[in-house]
């Protein structure tokens, strides 16, 4: 599937472009996320960079048919109704692994949303990973990766944040929200 993801995308005109770090331990961040074909065009990645990434997704897609081929394709499944200890959860499974890409949408949904989870922060700092930028492009039909950053300084992770994905279209531009954290819109964090 990720050879025939990578193979139509290519034929539409899409590109990839930069690189990924070697690494140990990775927290990709991608966005804009306003689409299901976003997905396709994170199977076409996996073919481009030839590397095994997990991500997080809803737990409902994990059921029957299907569930055995997201957890192929390295997905982890998550109840987002309930309040578990996701950010513990998936930094333990990195803390276990000597090596791990994690993929990860930050907006956390498709729709346009007030303010990015900062899970991806949380998960990067506790695993001791680094962060990478990632964006789609459906306006040039582009994707790829952007700079590596660390965690410690989330105020300069999100300032980087803001200036790289600025001309990041979503496939529905309407269902892009601001790159921001809650707690830079003054909110309490959850």
């Amino acid at each position: 599937m990720k050879w025939l993801a990578g193979r139509y995308l290519k034929w539409r005109g899409w590109e990839f472009t930069g690189e990924i770090p070697d690494v140990p331990k990775l927290v990709i961040v991608g966005a804009p996320h306003t689409s299901n074909w976003d997905f396709i065009v994170f199977l076409g990645a996996l073919d481009h960079y030839k590397v095994r990434m997990r991500y997080i997704g809803k737990h409902t897609l994990f059921k029957w048919p299907l569930g055995y081929v997201f957890r192929g394709w390295g997905g982890i499944p998550v109840d987002r109704t309930k309040s578990t200890g996701l950010v513990s959860q998936v930094a333990d499974v990195m803390n276990r692994a000597d090596r791990m890409i994690l993929a990860m949408a930050p907006e956390g949904t498709r729709k346009a949303a007030p303010f990015w989870k900062g899970g991806f922060l949380s998960i990067a700092q506790k695993a001791g990973a680094q962060i990478l930028l990632a964006y789609i492009d459906f306006a040039t039909k582009r994707a790829g990766m952007g700079p590596t950053l660390d965690p410690a300084d989330p105020g300069a992770v999100m300032d980087a944040a803001r200036r790289f994905y600025a001309g990041a279209r979503g496939r529905h531009p309407k269902g892009e929200g601001p790159v921001r954290l809650r707690t830079e819109t003054g909110a309490q964090p959850r």
